[in-house]
């Protein structure tokens, strides 16, 4: 197949980011944890798209990730570790995409890129997979994951084997309560960011397009979800509606709330026990999913 096939919206010009938002990128950029002991790194171009690859000798199954960062900071570097525990705990191969960023790239941008990319995984001339990849991320890039997930089943490709979405941003319109409720609680994101975030991103493109909000989207037919966030986080009732949305759907859906941990805890704070208890879980989900 062609990206043609998949019957995204067309991409369209952006606009440079400001000098503030370049400050905040290498600020960020200057945090980088090294990958798992054990985990080889390779860095090659899926669909035109650069990805880096961690694996596991022998992997079992493939798991798809985005990393977070309100669709305008982040890249593959700053996940390893992360990427690397999943690796190592679920045996798997992960693979980390370097989407393109708004506002330089914005909506569709960086759904064009993850769908260039799933599709040469599931296409035997490219790839060639034995088993469709899963797909997840965290923050905007569990949002990013689910529209993969649902531009998929309208492309008429083989869906994922499943999703796992970590604190995942599911809708633009910002309207959860959780926002406010939650915003002492949550030291990383707020309603403030988080407008400013889809701003960035959308353009004026419509905030409830489920291609960019996936929490509106119909979510039947969807492959079995994991999910978990914080009961302290800004997005927390992005989970939950999404979790009864998909339940609700007839999708097989698993939800973990964890109390006193940060925003993406796995991946901001890996030292805490409950980080180790969630690579477990996202391990336990993907080994038992891909199961025969």
């Amino acid at each position: 197949m062609s990206l043609d096939d998949w019957q995204l919206p067309p991409a369209r010009e952006g606009r440079p980011a400001p000098e503030e938002l370049e400050a905040r990128r290498r600020g960020t950029a200057a945090y980088r944890e090294e990958p798992e002991e054990g985990v080889a790194v390779a860095r090659r171009l899926v669909g035109g798209v650069p990805c880096t690859f961690l694996e596991v000798p022998v992997p079992a199954l493939t798991l798809l990730y985005f990393h977070g960062g309100g669709y305008r900071m982040g890249d593959a570097e700053g996940w390893l570790g992360i990427a690397s525990r999943i690796a190592l705990a679920a045996r798997a191969r992960v693979i980390l995409v370097e989407y393109r960023l708004a506002p330089e790239a914005p909506f569709p941008a960086a759904l064009h890129d993850a769908a260039s990319v799933y599709d040469a995984l599931v296409t035997v001339e490219e790839e060639g997979l034995d088993a469709a990849p899963f797909v997840g991320g965290d923050s905007a890039g569990g949002g990013l994951a689910a529209a993969l997930a649902i531009a998929a089943r309208g492309a008429r490709v083989p869906m994922p084997a499943g999703l796992v979405l970590l604190s995942a941003w599911l809708d633009l319109t910002v309207t959860k309560p959780t926002y406010d409720s939650n915003a002492a609680t949550d030291l990383f994101i707020s309603k403030r960011s988080l407008r400013e975030a889809a701003e960035i991103y959308l353009q004026l493109h419509d905030p409830s397009d489920p291609l960019a909000s996936p929490l509106f989207a119909d979510l039947s037919g969807l492959p079995p979800i994991l999910l978990l966030a914080s009961c302290h986080e800004a997005l927390l009732g992005d989970t939950t509606a999404f979790a009864s949305r998909a339940a609700a759907a007839g999708v097989p859906v698993q939800a973990h709330l964890v109390p006193d941990v940060p925003h993406a805890w796995p991946a901001i704070d890996p030292e805490i026990p409950e980080s180790t208890t969630a690579i477990g879980t996202i391990a336990r989900f993907l080994t038992t999913t891909s199961a025969p």
